[in-house]
């Protein structure tokens, strides 16, 4: 089956009307799925745009790429946590869990009274988001045939519209007529009743045993419990680099040193053998997702910052970006779906992958003192396009590679490459416009040898696209 035809009922089934994301048989889980992604993006995409604000009103912006990190580190223990129990029992349980830690953690940085109360916070949202993550897409692949899957991805990405169309734009107004706490207090209390209610709804749907219909494995193949410990010392390694990079004396190389060597000697056992050196198939498509979301999720942190402590940009104008970005991810990801399912997965990602190049060259661009920052702040809106259409293609391409009973074990592989992606490229980016810094260079001209290094993960997932295809 090529990766082409995996998008498209059986032969046999066309005749027969197959049944749709909003069918009967489909239409329950479809909103439930919905609504978790609703409540997740308008607190993540609330929360993001006020971070900058936050690490400097607590004297903490040398340690913003922790604030940053600390979220994605937990994540790679939440996904690997949230994978194994969703193939064991079904991913309502760590659904359920995910959501409620996420409203425990807006109350825990709301009331940061340092800069570290906040990067706490912030591990907690890591690894609710985490857990939620890889049960959704999980269950994604447990309840959907494989023809609807980048129907129903598409549909995750529209949920993020109507809270990217109001969430940054109105924290940055909340957070400059106020307090960046109000956004933080104002999100808990948005999201507690829901999240209860959903807990409440999942808790009552029925478990079921011996063979399942669901899709996943009976009590007999189950999934080894998952391996905490390395999930946590990995966990650990990208926390310990994330804070290393802040600063440039012995002090911090000692820590990068020891986050490095934990990440090398742990992360190999949470993904595919032959993800780092692009083997065919699944340890292709987790490796691409690394490159891709570490990309993003460094223009995403970096750029804020640059355009809100260095340029001089509003808060609220900034929100618009993230905005802006939201609505075009989703309206990407609704196109690669719908309009373009004809076309080869890995071909889209190949085409995402050169759109971001394109944007980071726009960050480049606007780091410099006498170009308009509207051309950094474009960079993200750009990025989110290509991220729309190959992240969903990506997600596909992973699950054409797993059996029904190891869907949890390859969602949390890719979440944990992603988080683990996120990590490095970000860190790594810091690293070199800290050392741009501490070489006497300016801090514009850091941003932009940091950003100029995207180029290189951009343009190493258009090349190897085409080793993640189904044959």
């Amino acid at each position: 089956m090529t990766a082409k035809q995996a998008v498209h009922p059986p032969s046999s089934d066309i005749d027969e009307a197959p049944p749709d994301i909003f069918s009967r048989q489909h239409a329950a889980a479809t909103l439930t799925f919905a609504t978790v992604m609703f409540l997740t993006g308008f607190a993540a995409l609330a929360v993001v745009p006020t971070l900058p604000t936050a690490a400097e009103d607590l004297d903490g912006v040398a340690l913003f790429p922790l604030v940053a990190g600390c979220f994605v580190a937990a994540s790679l223990l939440g996904g690997v946590l949230g994978g194994h129990w969703a193939d064991r029992s079904g991913a309502r349980r760590p659904l359920a869990l995910g959501m409620v830690l996420s409203v425990v953690t807006l109350l825990v940085s709301a009331s940061s009274v340092s800069v570290w109360q906040l990067v706490i916070g912030r591990f907690v949202d890591g690894l609710a988001a985490g857990m939620v993550a890889v049960s959704v897409t999980t269950a994604i692949g447990q309840s959907y045939p494989e023809y609807l899957r980048p129907r129903m991805l598409a549909m995750m990405s529209a949920s993020w519209i109507v809270p990217s169309l109001v969430g940054p734009p109105i924290a940055g107004v909340v957070a400059e007529a106020w307090s960046w706490r109000v956004v933080f207090y104002g999100l808990a209390a948005l999201t507690a009743l829901p999240a209860l209610a959903l807990v409440a709804v999942l808790r009552r749907a029925p478990a079921k045993d011996g063979a399942r219909a669901d899709g996943l494995p009976s009590a007999g193949e189950r999934a080894a419990r998952p391996p905490l410990l390395v999930a946590a010392m990995l966990s650990l390694g990208a926390a310990l680099g994330q804070y290393g990079v802040s600063g440039w004396d012995l002090r911090h190389l000692l820590f990068v040193a020891a986050g490095v060597a934990l990440l090398v000697v742990f992360a190999p056992r949470l993904l595919p053998a032959g993800t780092w050196r692009s083997a065919r198939g699944l340890p292709t498509a987790v490796l691409l997702r690394g490159l891709t979301s570490g990309t993003y999720f460094t223009v995403e942190a970096l750029v804020p910052l640059m355009l809100i402590t260095e340029r001089r940009v509003a808060a609220v104008t900034v929100g618009v970006a993230f905005t802006a970005s939201a609505v075009l991810w989703a309206g990407a990801s609704w196109v690669q779906g719908k309009l373009l399912q004809d076309v080869a997965r890995h071909r889209l990602v190949t085409a995402g992958a050169l759109i971001m190049a394109v944007s980071v060259a726009f960050a480049v661009a606007g780091s410099f003192s006498g170009v308009s920052p509207l051309l950094a702040m474009a960079a993200m809106p750009l990025a989110a396009i290509g991220m729309g259409m190959l992240d969903p293609c990506v997600t596909v391409l992973s699950l054409s590679h797993s059996s029904p009973d190891r869907l949890g074990h390859t969602t949390g592989a890719m979440q944990t490459n992603m988080n683990l992606g996120q990590v490095v490229v970000l860190a790594f980016a810091t690293a070199v416009l800290n050392a741009g810094l501490a070489a006497g260079a300016s801090r514009l001209g850091g941003y932009a040898i940091a950003f100029s290094l995207l180029l290189v993960p951009t343009l190493l997932v258009a090349v190897l696209a085409a080793r993640a295809r189904k044959d």
